[in-house]
């Protein structure tokens, strides 16, 4: 029997969850036809046959998670007793299909799911507490101690055990929620981060102004300003590379997760091209079908929580990216005016960056860039 491995779908990451298979075992199947489908964190793939043959097993199934390089299909066939796994995967789009090369997964996204245990050091308990966390499935990561130098005592583990037998069973992270967490926790094990937070008087503003059109058109300024923040940091060669191009990576919240698609070569598009270019992206992560090289290379983030709520915050910055914009709520506040109070519409901004690669001067010139130009009439 042939086995045919899941391949790397040029995501850079580790595993996917089946969806739906297309075919079932005694099925004959030709080169190219698609065996099933699977969701990545960015997208639903289509994974083709790499051959010709009858489907002797399926190895997963539907619903369940499969990782890079473990066993999906077995074909009846002479040839030879294993698949390496590196067959193209294509994306549908639409009615679409368009072809991902396989790409090696980053050393840093394989290592990215360190534990709170590691963040904190390493846990103090006696082989007697650690048998009954065992027993009572309570995970010791999860346990604030309270005993004396930090140890966890039984009293903590029944406390743990109890609080989980009445919220249930915890809900196993897929999809883009399971890909959040695995950057978040890269971006916080790397990044050296700093946030630099400061407000923009937007009075001037007509009624009807586009918010979102203008901070694109703002961080442009910024980056024509302070070249540094629109870059790339490699951390293994601590080499930077200053990024001409100004693609944004614009972050939208969806019920299965965050999602940032990219918004490319910004500084060359007209106000009414990119608000075309964000309902495009925005009808096409809704429906799921956002081809997956949108959905990374960008160069410098946005962040428009304010839509939702919120003055200020700190932005997570992810790597190779140094730089995230984060926008609050327009609300109305008393300013100093000419040396006279008086109510004007502001705009919270946080600007969040990695201090190894970014200096404060460079942030704060960046941000005042920013301001000056959302502070305009138009």
């Amino acid at each position: 029997m042939k086995i045919f491995k899941l391949p790397d779908l040029g995501e850079g990451l580790q595993e996917a969850e089946v969806v739906e298979w297309h075919v079932e075992v005694g099925d004959e199947v030709a080169v190219d036809q698609p065996l099933v489908a699977v969701e990545t964190a960015k997208a639903i793939v289509d994974i083709p046959s790499p051959h010709a043959g009858r489907i002797a097993r399926l190895y997963v199934e539907a619903g369940k998670l499969v990782h890079v390089g473990a066993p999906l299909v077995g074909f009846e066939s002479g040839a030879s007793e294993a698949d390496s796994g590196t067959v193209v995967g294509e994306m549908q789009v639409g009615g679409e299909v368009r072809t991902e090369a396989p790409a090696a997964i980053a050393p840093a996204a394989a290592s990215a799911g360190g534990g709170a245990a590691a963040a904190r050091g390493a846990i103090r308990a006696t082989p007697a507490v650690r048998a009954l966390a065992r027993q009572l499935k309570v995970e010791l990561e999860m346990v604030t101690p309270s005993g004396a130098d930090g140890v966890i005592t039984t009293a903590d583990v029944h406390r743990v055990a109890k609080i989980l037998a009445e919220v249930g069973p915890a809900e196993t992270l897929r999809g883009v929620r399971r890909a959040m967490a695995q950057n978040m926790a890269l971006a916080q094990s790397e990044v050296a981060a700093a946030t630099v937070i400061d407000d923009a008087d937007i009075h001037a503003w007509a009624p009807d102004a586009d918010i979102t059109i203008r901070l694109i058109r703002a961080l442009v300024a910024g980056c024509r300003a302070e070249p540094a923040l629109n870059a790339w940091y490699e951390s293994h060669t601590m080499g930077r590379r200053l990024v001409s191009r100004i693609d944004v990576g614009i972050a939208l919240d969806l019920p299965e997760g965050l999602f940032v698609p990219v918004l490319r070569d910004v500084a060359a598009r007209d106000a009414a091209d990119l608000r075309a270019g964000l309902e495009r992206m925005r009808a096409d992560v809704a429906a799921r079908r956002i081809p997956a090289e949108e959905l990374r290379g960008n160069t410098i983030t946005l962040s428009n929580f304010g839509m939702i709520g919120g003055k200020y915050a700190s932005p997570i910055v992810l790597p190779p990216t140094v730089a995230i914009l984060g926008a609050g709520r327009v609300h109305e506040q008393v300013l100093a005016v000419q040396g006279k109070p008086a109510v004007r519409r502001v705009l919270p901004l946080s600007l969040s960056f990695d201090h190894r690669v970014v200096t404060g001067g460079e942030a704060a010139r960046f941000l005042k860039a920013v301001i000056e130009d959302l502070q305009q009439a138009a």
